[in-house]
């Protein structure tokens, strides 16, 4: 791991199940540990808001999935881009940096990783768990309409017209600033042979979706949480619905007193966690589990 000024997130690599993960260190290494996991064709620099936010007090690690930003791409794609593999690739991110137990923070395929966790393949390693726009069942249109845009990923002659595609493609994160869309951009793409741009990911990581039937219906992990949880759900959202809400509410750590659930006004799929609202509902909930024990 590289050595970085104070207040600045250290970049690291380890062999998890088998593959190479990239992930930024935010924060002292003594403290309580967060893993943000980002979504589906993102990387975890989504998350460098929430991670400076969270620093002084908590230590924040922030992946890459395998076949995106600087992780290795999968040489098996129809095997493991899944969210099997991912929890694979969680457990061996934990046992590398010797996490004993974690909270964790995931946006959209990111919460979805964290349930499976929380709920089967890390019981008892993860303290609480907040979903950012996820929900133990989605909404298949959305699902066929992030599988559509993921799967042909784009390529432009510039860094502008790439930032412009993403600002259209994600103007449900609600508002950024010039500055956080530059930095977005910046931060997930990758040059082509012939030197355009284009997102920063696999294209292949959609085989998730073809190879790999109802992944994202995870009633049963869900139905095992027994630990603090926090849904965000994004007002607008095409992903969450209300109706799965509602079902959460009645079943795991909803029936267990353990759910939360707000709702957040004036932004679709998914809440960029990049403004003080957003980021005081996740270091106050955070806090709370850490102070409940």
């Amino acid at each position: 791991m590289s050595t970085t000024p104070a207040g600045e997130p250290r970049s690291g690599y380890l062999s998890c199940a088998g593959r190479q993960i990239h992930y930024l260190d935010w924060g002292d290494p003594r403290a309580p540990a967060v893993i943000a996991w980002h979504g589906l064709a993102r990387t975890g620099r989504d998350f460098d808001v929430l991670a400076r936010h969270l620093a002084p007090r908590w230590r924040v690690i922030c992946p890459d999935t395998l076949g995106r930003g600087l992780s290795q791409w999968s040489p098996e794609p129809g095997r493991e881009y899944c969210l099997s593999f991912y929890a694979q690739l969680a457990e061996g991110l934990l046992d590398g940096l010797g996490l004993e137990q974690v909270h964790w923070v995931g946006t959209s395929m990111g919460g979805a990783i964290g349930t499976l966790c929380a709920g089967s393949a890390l019981k008892g390693r993860l303290a609480s768990l907040v979903l950012n726009d996820n929900a133990p069942r989605l909404a298949d249109e959305a699902i066929a309409r992030i599988r559509q845009y993921a799967g042909n990923p784009p390529a432009f002659d510039t860094l502008t017209e790439l930032e412009a595609f993403y600002r259209q493609v994600y103007k449900p994160f609600g508002w950024l600033s010039d500055a956080q869309w530059l930095h977005l951009a910046e931060t997930s793409m990758r040059r082509l042979p012939d030197g355009r741009v284009t997102p920063h990911y696999d294209p292949a990581i959609v085989r998730q979706f073809t190879d790999h039937d109802n992944d994202y219906l995870l009633w049963d992990p869900y139905d095992r949480i027994d630990i603090p949880v926090l849904c965000l759900r994004g007002a607008q959202s095409d992903l969450v619905l209300p109706d799965a809400v509602e079902e959460m509410r009645g079943r795991g750590p909803g029936a267990r007193g353990l759910l939360q659930v707000v709702e957040v006004p004036g932004v679709g799929h998914a809440p960029a966690l990049n403004v003080l609202e957003q980021l005081g509902l996740v270091a106050d909930f955070l806090g709370a589990a850490l102070s409940r024990g």
